[in-house]
């Protein structure tokens, strides 16, 4: 659906200064809502705020609809009573502009784990009738969610197809007697979950309250190790035997990559999931709107059709284009949920198909600056180009920073950016690709925090292919100065993009 004219900022949660090592939903949460208001922004857009695992990446969490323990914030705990300020008396020091997770990881969840002894010694009776709706609103995903991870801190980390084959395959009497065994993990899995939704909830309030709209994130795919595949194995494209892939997700070769990219995540039994009435993608997107107001779809090509490769293949030189029922599946999910506040991922290279999927349900699409001046005037990312039903980002969370960019773009790109914009204006490149945003027709602009305060190559949240290292940026509280929100508020009025006054 077109959006009004407007704009907003990207950033994760866990960028948030905190003095726990990791962005939260807590104080710091509320003052960047804040600045949003003050700046006249009315978006806030944010990762996938899934568990994660391995890498830290919020593409790859544990769950397609659970939420990351770690952006719980122990201050509000601390305020419900379920920590006291001894339990933060030895705190280490935490680098104050990044996440090391292997650090936070262990002290985090020991605080989590102690809020949780607490509320089960001293919940009120209101707090035990909120957390036993809440596991009975959630129970379509939250039980096999608490179960997995109960089973995976049993297995200590394993993955879940390496399980004794009665788990593997989910039989009924093992399960049951699994989950009576495990009571107490599966009490603490369900616990935090209440808590981070508790959190989110109240944040989300406000932000609402306060003019600012969230948008959330769907990865496509979901991690092989993960509660859903271990869940829903039908919907999945998995070997029978071994229960891996058996055909694996990616991209084929193209201009940036000689041998594609190989994810690994399986992809979807699209026949089985239309048979199903695709009951676990209606659950997803309704899951996902509890939380969110506007749902971007990473990799939307993918529904319309999606590169398959097959399991032993160490590229993804030798997969297939296999269609997918896109279609179908928005027809459905339109049916039960109504019209969707979606934003389609579109970047790479996108087929007339693809767009006329896009177009269809009148999802937005994505414009990235960066991608702008590497060529000749047909480039579609100039912004005499667009069309006003896009979304316009000066870069995105895989990109560098707009000043790492410039620093390192070739000097045919330079040439051509300084060409279109008549000179550097003094405020710096990153200022002049964000007024080229907000100027541009496209109804909304998402301009990235670490652009908004002229960070360099340092700032970038996610290097693509690079396992490690990523998602690691956080801002400092001083960052977010009156000075920086006029500037952005002033543009923001210039070009159209401020809140309606009623």
């Amino acid at each position: 659906m077109p959006f009004p004219r407007s704009s907003g900022i990207l950033l994760h949660p866990t960028s948030f200064p905190s003095r726990f090592g990791i962005g939260d939903l807590g104080l710091e949460a509320y003052k960047f809502i804040d600045f949003l208001r003050e700046s006249n922004q009315q978006y806030w857009q944010v990762l996938p705020l899934g568990p994660t695992g391995y890498g830290n990446s919020p593409y790859a969490a544990y769950s397609a609809m659970a939420g990351n323990p770690l952006l719980i914030s122990p201050e509000k705990l601390k305020d419900q009573g379920l920590l006291a300020e001894q339990d933060f008396a030895n705190l280490p020091e935490f680098d104050a502009s990044g996440v090391d997770y292997d650090k936070i990881l262990p002290i985090k969840l020991e605080l989590l784990k102690t809020a949780c002894k607490n509320f089960q010694a001293q919940a009120t009776i209101i707090q035990q009738t909120e957390f036993a709706g809440f596991c009975d609103s959630k129970a379509y995903w939250l039980d096999d969610y608490a179960l997995f991870m109960a089973l995976k801190d049993a297995h200590e980390g394993a993955s879940w197809h390496t399980w004794e084959p009665e788990l593997v395959k989910r039989e009924p009497e093992v399960i049951e007697q699994t989950k009576r065994q495990l009571s107490a993990e599966i009490f603490y899995y369900k616990f935090i979950q209440f808590e981070f939704f508790r959190e989110w909830s109240e944040l989300k309030a406000y932000a609402n309250i306060s003019g600012i709209h969230i948008i959330g994130d769907i990865p496509i795919y979901v991690a092989q190790d993960s509660c859903d595949v271990w869940a829903h194995p039908d919907i999945f494209c998995l070997d029978e035997e071994t229960r891996e892939p058996k055909l694996m997700a990616g991209v084929p070769p193209d201009y940036f990559s000689a041998t594609g990219q190989l994810w690994g995540n399986p992809v979807y039994d699209w026949e089985e999931l239309q048979k199903q009435n695709f009951k676990w993608w209606i659950g997803r997107f309704e899951a996902m709107l509890d939380y969110v107001d506007v749902i971007r779809i990473d990799h939307f090509r993918g529904f319309e059709a999606y590169w398959a490769v097959r399991q032993g293949e160490e590229t993804a030189i030798n997969g297939e284009w296999l269609k997918a029922p896109g279609e179908e599946l928005f027809d459905a999910i339109k049916e039960e949920l109504g019209k969707l506040p979606v934003l389609a991922e579109d970047l790479g290279v996108i087929t007339p198909e693809v767009e006329a999927l896009r177009d269809k349900y009148e999802f937005p699409g994505m414009k990235v600056l960066q991608f702008a001046f590497g060529s000749d005037p047909g480039n579609p990312f100039l912004p005499f180009n667009y069309s006003r039903n896009f979304v316009v980002y000066t870069g995105t969370h895989d990109n560098d920073t707009t000043v790492g960019w410039f620093d390192q773009a070739s000097d045919y790109e330079k040439q051509n950016f300084l060409l279109y914009l008549g000179c550097l204006s003094p405020e710096g490149v990153h200022w002049d690709l964000i007024r080229l945003a907000l100027s541009s027709v496209a109804n909304q602009a998402i301009i990235p925090l670490q652009d908004v305060l002229g960070l360099g190559t340092d700032a970038r949240m996610n290097f693509p292919s690079v396992a490690e290292g990523n998602w690691e940026w956080r801002y400092h509280s001083e960052a977010l100065t009156k000075e920086l929100s006029d500037r952005l508020k002033i543009l923001t009025q210039l070009y159209g993009r401020a809140p309606q006054q009623k």
